[in-house]
């Protein structure tokens, strides 16, 4: 019986194609538990059940994933080729094609790139139909089986090279597909060149293919006898449909976040599915907060937030009880030093001496630590560029889904270089790969940042570079040859520069440290850039401008964020420097600091009178019981104030935590509804400015 349904029946292909699917899907996951098991710090029994829950989600994947091979299956039949047939098959893809084009079933937010692909197959499908129906028998049954015999073959490979990539993708990110998976299939050029310099493609691709063979080799005799295997119209319709039923389900009926059932984040992770929870990030660029999350009536929630903002310099402006906006003042003269605000790539506190590292990775910014302001109780707004560089540059906390940074309509909004633009300072952002990605600059170019980027350097100004941008040091040779540039103007600058050498492949110019390229290793990336930033300085010192120049070094997020809890503080740990001698003494600031109050900060050491949207606040002029960080990821929203973490998810879940600052663990806490209410309000004001487009310079 077993052996008919799979090996001598019609829809064998589709039952084999749909085995091996689920089968894969149940060695990948346990190929994660097994290389990864040290991390994840779960019992038995949560192990087990995210095996269950998973399979949940790999039948549905499976569903949507067989249903082209069912399709050419159920509609594969000499009956198409008849008189009747024939005009059967046309007039059913004819249909198809009436609801495409003249109907309003389609939604009007549907992918356009998608519903012109689905028109293109109709197109496709009516005109293979008619030039079958003229061809001989032996033709056609050649046809068919090349259809088959592609059409698996390049299911079999990419399923069996996504396996292999999700394994990498753990590897580096502690997950499944999130939206990182997205950004990298935007930003191919970068994301193929990373692939390509930071592991061995071509043996990856070799592998995956000869698998491949061998596989389509040993069902390739099912696949010719399925060619005329007899088995009426009715019943492959009928088996199309109840896998067309399944797909279904899965969209209506399957709720993405039940995987998230257990307390341990690599436990849930496990039991998704990599391809599922790519589509789920997909369709989740931006996710609604007053959809997924928990919320209080919006006149409270403001009420709060300005109540947590208030301070002795600030009054707020207007009788609109809607909005944050208030007049910063300083009895002190404004200073207009120069600004040069450092962003660098995967920074964690934990690379620095201070921090505890004894391996000297940070020779450079060690020595300014001890010359500098040092900050060691700053936390990073999330795990990605884009959501640093919308903390440092928009002050705001980090709203659910995509950054700030990547999302239409970013244009205009309140940010750290207007601030400096209106009080005439020249107002930059540089960057050592091209700007484009990530949407840096649109972003930067649309809210009062003039934008320079690799494009601006010539082929001999580059040393060194790899797919994600030149090396540090010509970035700050480029960088210093800009603020030269800006002093001879004879205006103060404010300039942004972000890093790149510290990302995979982790590679850099021979003979800089002592740690060689050749080893593709974070620590080498990490000294090198601790390399060019001192040199960096170095160079600056020399210049007439530098001794009126406030030097801030910050990161943009850690290196890792991983943890077997969802948010732990030590992954959002990052240092910052801010180096001036003569200007700012050395000393070391241990207040809860967020990412998101770096720029009011800089703004009231420099005592800088002026207008503001932002969330964030100059620590150093607000009162001690109002400090408060905000960590995040996609979905969790995390606020830390007194020693206690909020965390807020999706769907409408809040839960408390005291954190361990020093493992990151989180053990779990009685929740409190005013300490709750005050970290709701925050992200729930900030989502309800962005909607209403109220966050902006204007």
């Amino acid at each position: 019986m077993i052996k008919n349904i799979f090996l001598k029946n019609r829809v064998s292909p589709v039952y084999l194609l749909a085995v091996f699917i689920i089968l894969l899907s149940f060695l990948t996951r346990f190929a994660l538990l097994v290389s990864f098991s040290k991390d994840m710090n779960a019992g038995f029994g949560p192990v087990l059940a995210s095996f269950f829950v998973g399979m949940l989600f790999d039948i549905v994947t499976t569903a949507f994933i067989i249903i082209p091979i069912t399709l050419l299956v159920t509609f594969r039949n000499d009956f198409v080729y008849t008189k009747k047939g024939k005009w059967f098959a046309i007039a059913f893809f004819a249909v198809i094609l009436f609801i495409l084009l003249f109907t309003s079933i389609i939604p009007s937010d549907f992918n356009k790139d998608i519903y012109k692909a689905l028109i293109g197959y109709v197109f496709l499908r009516i005109a293979i139909y008619v030039i079958l129906f003229f061809a001989g028998d032996t033709w056609r049954k050649k046809w068919r089986l090349f259809m088959l015999d592609f059409l698996l073959a390049i299911t079999i490979f990419c399923l069996l090279f996504n396996a292999v990539s999700e394994w990498f993708f753990w590897d580096e990110f502690f997950s499944r597909y999130n939206f990182i998976a997205v950004d990298y299939l935007v930003y191919t050029n970068e994301v193929l060149g990373n692939i390509k310099e930071s592991y061995p493609v071509g043996w990856l691709v070799a592998g995956v293919a000869m698998i491949t063979m061998i596989l389509m080799f040993a069902i390739h005799k099912p696949l010719v006898y399925s060619l005329d295997a007899p088995l009426k119209f009715i019943r492959r319709v009928a088996v199309a449909a109840v896998i067309f039923l399944i797909a279904l389900g899965g969209v209506y009926f399957v709720n993405p976040q039940w995987k998230n059932f257990s307390s341990n984040n690599y436990t849930n992770e496990l039991a998704g599915n990599g391809l599922y929870e790519f589509v789920q990030a997909f369709k989740k660029n931006e996710l609604d907060f007053y959809k997924y999350y928990k919320t209080i009536p919006d006149a409270e929630a403001f009420r709060l937030v300005r109540t947590q903002l208030s301070s002795p310099n600030a009054t707020f402006t207007g009788t609109d009880s809607f909005s944050i906006d208030r007049d910063i003042r300083y009895e002190l003269p404004e200073n207009k030093m120069n600004v040069v605000l450092i962003s660098v790539e995967s920074l964690s506190a934990s690379f620095l001496k201070e921090f505890g590292n004894k391996d000297d990775l940070t020779p450079n910014l060690d020595t300014l630590a001890q010359k500098g302001m040092l900050f060691t109780n700053l936390y990073s707004s999330g795990t990605r560029t884009v959501r640093g560089l919308e903390a440092l540059a928009l002050s705001i906390p980090p709203t659910p889904g995509q950054s700030l940074v990547k999302r239409p309509g970013n244009e205009g909004m309140f940010s750290l270089g207007h601030v400096f633009k209106s009080k005439g300072y020249n107002t930059q952002y540089i960057y050592g790969g091209y700007g484009y990605f990530d949407n840096m600059n649109y972003f930067f170019g649309h809210n009062s940042y003039e934008v320079v980027d690799r494009s601006s350097l010539s082929p001999a100004e580059i040393h060194y570079a790899n797919i994600w941008g030149v090396a540090d040091e010509d970035l700050f040779a480029m960088a210093l040859k800009n603020l030269d540039s800006n002093h001879a103007a004879g205006k103060p600058f404010f300039t942004h520069i972000m890093t790149v050498s510290n990302h995979k492949p982790y590679t850099y110019p021979e003979n800089r440290v002592d740690i060689p390229p050749s080893s593709h290793s974070r620590s080498g990336a990490v000294k090198y850039t601790d390399y060019a930033i001192g040199d960096f300085i170095k160079r600056a010192a020399s210049k007439s401008w530098f001794r009126n120049t406030m030097f801030v070094i910050v990161a943009d997020h850690c290196a890792s964020s991983a943890g077997s809890t969802a948010l732990p503080v030590t992954g959002y740990h990052i240092p910052m420097i801010i180096y001036a001698p003569g200007s700012v003494a050395p000393q070391k600031i241990d207040v809860l600091t967020a990412q998101i109050d770096i720029g009011p900060t800089i703004l009231g050491m420099l005592h800088m009178n002026y207008h503001s949207k932002f969330f964030g606040q100059d620590i150093f002029n607000t009162p001690a019981d109002k400090h408060r960080a905000f960590i995040s990821t996609y979905q969790g929203l995390g606020f830390i104030q007194n020693g206690e973490l909020i965390l807020q998810s999706p769907v409408k879940q809040i839960r408390s935590y005291i954190p361990d600052f020093t493992t990151g663990v989180n053990a779990p806490a009685q929740p409190d509804s005013a300490k709750i209410n005050d970290a709701i309000s925050f992200y729930q004001t900030a989502a309800w400015l962005i909607r209403h487009k109220k966050y902006n310079a204007q």
